[in-house]
């Protein structure tokens, strides 16, 4: 029974279509995202957020895949390019990058439901059966042979992913309510005064932006969607809760795969991307990077393994509860908690704690950084302290609701502008 549920599966993936929309800018992430797309974000030392949800296509099974981007998008587009090159086309696979071309409109995207009218064309000529519309801009592990096969099970027209969310934090969310079915009898994007679960006041269930859709009726409801002068053309504004009123709509509970909790976050503040990067230092984190069972695929860049030099008492290289990535040079600093992505350098008698550093981040000598996301190419300078005194921090640098000190090079004088 369980390899007729494999096959069944299966058969449902590759009759798939999977639209990713990574064209926001994220701007909840202030400075990170000026020069860079929000999945183009590196996270966890290695990847960008984006790896996360095409890993998961690709583990589920699902290998038609198109990535609709719109803003700054250029390192986003070279990361694909370099890293995803690998599906076969001959077999059916491939990942189409779909820069908004203004193929229907003379406007770019203008909403969630828009991007994905605006290719309908290109729906079209894959003739799917079905179209996964995803996210690109979270973090989590999932099986959406699981979700597509519950679909066809229950005939829906759309059946939504769904998590649990604190009431506190629903506001950033589509909430829902359902009936003992799971079917979906409401729906609010971002409400100011969320809904709870019934009996459970302090938590609502949220929209997770994982959709599933019969394609003859999605292409049905975005053409009518696009005739509404009054539409924000969103997917949650909009297309939800007008299908609820007349369709089958269900909600999908989120069940991680491989980890041992249902692991989802939304990377898309300071506070949370800060959050999230540090929970991975754990030593038995929700997020199991070392799975491989459910491998997280990326562009491998070719550097050399991470080193550790001078073991003298006032300058010893090391690092305790952290992760550093290939490339990185620790010359006698101390790193404590952090996590350090690819060809950082850390020169002698420098502290870091509880801090992330993005991708070629030099600091000098002498420094102390404790609490901060330092931005890729930063040049740290000799005796700088970062995250010792916010009142001064703030003269200079980003300090998030929850007292994260935020640098990019800007910030220091440094003009790389560049898309990274």
């Amino acid at each position: 029974m369980q390899e007729k549920d494999v096959r069944f599966v299966s058969r449902l993936t590759r009759k798939t279509l999977a639209i990713i929309l990574a064209g926001g800018r994220g701007s909840r992430l202030k400075h990170l995202t000026t020069w860079r797309a929000k999945p183009a974000m590196p996270f966890g030392g290695k990847f960008r957020i984006i790896d996360f949800t095409l890993s998961n296509c690709i583990n589920s099974g699902v290998r038609q895949i198109a990535v609709l981007t719109q803003y700054k998008a250029h390192s986003l587009l070279r990361h694909i390019q370099n890293g995803w090159g690998f599906l076969r086309g001959q077999f059916g696979e491939f990942i189409e990058l779909l820069p908004a071309q203004q193929r229907i409109e003379s406007s770019w995207y203008l909403g969630t439901a828009d991007a994905v009218y605006q290719n309908l064309d290109i729906i079209r000529s894959h003739n799917p059966e079905y179209v996964l519309v995803l996210a690109g801009d979270h973090v989590y592990k999932m099986d959406y042979g699981e979700m597509l096969a519950y679909h066809a099970e229950e005939n829906a027209d759309l059946t939504v992913g769904c998590i649990e969310v604190p009431i506190a934090d629903a506001s950033a969310f589509g909430v829902m309510g359902i009936d003992e079915s799971n079917r979906i009898v409401e729906f609010a994007e971002k409400p100011d005064v969320p809904m709870a679960i019934p009996g459970r006041p302090d938590v609502a269930m949220a929209s997770m932006g994982i959709y599933v859709f019969k394609t003859e009726l999605l292409l049905d409801r975005l053409v009518a969607d696009a005739d509404d002068k009054n539409s924000d053309h969103d997917f949650g504004k909009n297309i939800i809760p007008n299908m609820i009123k007349d369709g089958h709509v269900f909600a999908f509970r989120f069940r991680s795969k491989a980890d041992k909790t249902s692991y989802w976050r939304d990377v898309g503040t300071v506070d949370n991307y800060w959050r999230a990067s540090l929970e991975l230092v754990d030593v038995d984190p929700d997020l199991n990077l070392y799975d491989k069972e459910w491998p997280i695929w990326t562009h491998q860049e070719q550097v050399p393994p991470a080193k550790f030099v001078f073991d003298d008492d006032d300058r010893r290289g090391c690092a305790i509860d952290s992760m550093v990535s290939g490339g990185c040079i620790i010359s006698g600093a101390s790193i404590k908690r952090s996590l350090l992505c690819t060809n950082v350098r850390i020169e002698q008698r420098t502290i870091i704690e509880k801090s992330v550093l993005l991708p070629e981040v030099t600091v000098g000598r002498n420094c102390i950084i404790r609490n901060a996301i330092i931005d890729k190419g930063c040049v740290i300078p000799d005796n700088m302290q970062i995250g010792v005194n916010l009142e001064q921090d703030a003269e200079n640098f980003y300090i998030s609701p929850g007292g994260v000190v935020l640098v990019v090079p800007d910030m220091l004088g440094q003009m790389v502008h560049q898309a990274r």
